[in-house]
């Protein structure tokens, strides 16, 4: 158990944002999903922005790697170009 008044509180605020992550995650992973089977081009031109975001943010986060953002936003962009 921890000692210290800021331990306490790191942990508290840890679960917090671990919960926060995980909710975020699991929503784009989602959305992920949502975008690949999706058939029709111009829904799916529309989506990808909204996805790319989201990517992005937890990248930005540290959520996930910078390179596997990277690599999920290009293998979306190429899967959506060649739908029509």
């Amino acid at each position: 158990m921890a000692n210290h008044k800021s331990a306490l509180k790191r942990i508290r605020s840890n679960e917090s944002k671990r919960l926060t992550n995980r909710y975020q995650h699991k929503t784009t992973r989602s959305a992920i999903k949502k975008l690949r089977e999706m058939e029709s081009g111009n829904e799916a031109k529309e989506y990808l922005p909204e996805v790319v975001s989201m990517i992005d943010k937890l990248a930005k986060k540290n959520v996930i790697h910078d390179n596997k953002a990277a690599n999920l936003v290009s293998n979306l962009t190429k899967h959506v170009a060649t739908l029509n």
